[in-house]
């Protein structure tokens, strides 16, 4: 646990008992803080009891008498499309609102960092897509490199759950736009910015809000390197703000699909090749097709942006190369989970939005298409690129049929539920073709989660495979 520094004596008041609202609550008390905690649900508020944490209804006049400071869960509304009611009372009572994200960044450098040779870093990763791949890979290229390294933030354990890192250690940090939008403190050692596609718009406010979010981790004091994603017009306006010119060696531009230039530093991936280059001269070079764990342009992405990242840390493209070669993905992203009778089967549950699933599916050859559930908006138009992969989409979701509408010149079968889907793909699919779930849809409808989702694809591809 990292205590939180900076509010001993004080009585913070925690909103939402959460994951990170309950470990927010415990590194407050071990930092000598008094946790006022509340949420709605009356389960949350139990569990926080059970642990001795005071409950104070935060919603009630007079809440934030003697309160020092508001902090929140990431999935509660501070601003759009309206504020909670408990942050509109602490803005009128004058009281800082911040998260468990802006607790960690005031509190993870210690005195004892000045006696180390080698002060730890602190990776930070956003961005629409590819975040958690990136994240978890830059954390085990670090591991396979024998470095000390923790996960946490929107994937791992929580912010505030680590353990203080040690001498040259390296804590690596996904974080949503929900995360970075709040935290009163945001300075990493490297920011990584993956790419940016509409998502969350209702969130903030619309796309500029839902940017703004996302760059205020390269605004808040600014990492001393940036990994950033140059495909779409906010990242080239991004890097573009951070370099004091050209040959400015705190900005590393990533690309995939197409060759950068210029006297910078760049890492792209180009016809199934990383390629990284500096001062106008190649360093690296990277075979990723060979690489089992990361197929398809998307995944070249998230290799360039974590190859960038440990390349400021100080890890050879040699190293870097064989870190790859063992990175076996994550589940529910492009994952493969199983192989049978010349077919292969993956798992992208995470594929929620229409640019993960476009993605998904020109990562792939012929492709027996699982899709559906909770549409989100702006439609499926964006699908379109990919629907020459597709030899045939088994739609599931409460609105299969609605779904199917959008999916022009794809032979569509409306299965509605997982088990059928599966069970007509998997009887359907020829050598050489991949059964594929990319949803491009919420899970909501259905499921409890992507997770879930994922997981339930998974158990029907295993009891149909061995029927």
């Amino acid at each position: 646990m990292i205590p939180v520094r900076g509010c001993e004596g004080q009585q913070v008041a925690v909103l939402g008992l959460g994951r990170s609202g309950l470990s927010a609550a415990r590194a407050l008390r071990e930092g000598g803080a008094e946790p006022l905690c509340w949420d709605d649900n009356a389960a949350a508020r139990g569990r926080a009891e059970a642990e001795g944490f005071v409950l104070r209804e935060l919603a009630r006049e007079g809440a934030f008498e003697g309160v020092a400071r508001l902090v929140v869960s990431p999935g509660i509304p501070h601003l759009y499309p309206a504020p909670n009611p408990v942050i509109a009372r602490a803005w009128e009572a004058g009281v800082p609102v911040d998260n468990d994200i802006g607790l960690f960044f005031r509190s993870v450098a210690t005195p004892d960092w000045e006696m180390f040779d080698v002060a730890p870093k602190v990776v930070a990763v956003t961005g629409s897509n590819g975040k958690s791949t990136t994240s978890a890979l830059i954390h085990h290229l670090l591991q396979h490199a024998g470095r000390e390294s923790q996960l946490a933030g929107n994937i791992g354990r929580g912010v505030l759950d680590i353990d203080p890192p040690g001498e040259g250690g390296v804590v690596v940090l996904e974080l949503s736009s929900y995360q970075t939008d709040l935290a009163r403190a945001l300075t990493p050692d490297v920011g990584v910015f993956t790419n940016l596609t509409p998502d969350h718009l209702d969130r903030h406010g619309g796309l500029g809000g839902y940017f703004a979010a996302k760059r205020r981790l390269f605004s808040e004091g600014g990492p001393d390197r940036c990994v950033i994603g140059v495909d779409e017009d906010e990242g080239r306006y991004l890097a573009n703000q951070m370099g004091e010119g050209p040959t400015d060696d705190r900005v590393i531009r990533v690309s995939s699909g197409r060759k950068l230039s210029g006297p910078g530093w760049m890492v792209f991936a180009r016809k199934g090749f990383l390629t990284e280059w500096r001062k106008g001269r190649q360093v690296g070079a990277i075979d990723l097709r060979e690489m089992r764990g990361l197929p398809g342009a998307h995944n070249h992405q998230n290799a360039c942006a974590a190859y960038a990242a440990v390349r400021t840390l100080g890890l050879a493209p040699r190293v870097v190369e064989a870190g790859f070669r063992s990175f076996e993905g994550l589940p529910h992203r492009s994952q493969i989970v199983a192989e049978a009778g010349g077919v292969t089967y993956v798992n992208d549950s995470k594929a929620t939005n229409v640019d993960s699933a476009v993605k998904a599916l020109l990562a792939f050859g012929r492709i027996r298409w699982i899709c559906g559930g909770l549409m989100k908006e702006g439609g499926l138009e964006g699908l379109a690129p990919g629907f020459g992969n597709v030899a045939k989409a088994y739609v599931i979701g409460r609105e299969a049929a609605q779904f199917a509408l959008g999916l022009p010149g794809v032979e569509a079968d409306i299965c509605t539920d997982m088990e059928t889907a599966v069970a007509r793909a998997t009887a359907e699919a020829q050598p050489g073709e991949v059964v594929l779930l990319a949803p491009a849809a919420a899970s909501f409808d259905q499921y409890d989660s992507f997770e879930a989702r994922g997981a339930d694809f998974t158990a029907r591809v295993q009891a149909a495979l061995e029927a």
